[in-house]
């Protein structure tokens, strides 16, 4: 408590205005409702007032945010009640900038977190695979794996989905 007592709340302030966008999208792709989505960006940075970690720079501050995210993601999904939820048909429409561009959007948020994540991390944040291993704590042949896992299942859904 005294941490955060201490630490200027300008820091909280400037943090949210640069990451908030980037968590939200990070979220949204994990839990796939912008609710929850706002809920575990808005965890993080409560999480970021109690402890008040120090950071080296700016992208260890990043990296802290997205894993903190990312956990946050995890422990939401594991809940019970969570599980029972029943989702709304076209109750909460996803946008894109284009429709296959929101087609590939859906097949993202299909796939297993472990693969989602590191999917999303690598081509929608741009993250090089050094830098998502160091914000998930795995090695990076779990990345690469993870990667290519990930692609295959993306491979076999778009195949899946091509007309005949």
């Amino acid at each position: 408590m005294q941490r955060f007592m201490s630490r200027p709340g300008n820091d909280v302030i400037k943090s949210y205005e640069t990451y908030s966008k980037m968590l939200f999208r990070i979220a949204l792709v994990h839990l796939g409702s912008r609710q929850d989505a706002e809920e575990a960006t808005q965890d993080t940075f409560i999480k970021l007032m109690e402890k008040a970690p120090e950071f080296k720079d700016a992208e260890h501050q990043k990296a802290w945010l997205i894993r903190v995210l990312t956990n946050t993601c995890k422990t939401s999904l594991g809940r019970g009640w969570r599980k029972r939820e029943i989702k709304l048909e076209g109750a909460e429409p996803l946008t894109a900038d284009s429709p296959e561009d929101l087609a590939m959007l859906q097949l993202v948020l299909a796939l297993p977190v472990k693969y989602k994540t590191v999917i999303h991390l690598y081509y929608y944040e741009d993250y090089p695979v050094q830098e998502i291993s160091k914000i998930l704590q795995i090695s990076e042949s779990a990345v690469k794996m993870r990667l290519k896992r990930g692609r295959q299942l993306l491979k076999l859904e778009l195949e899946g989905a091509e007309p005949q």
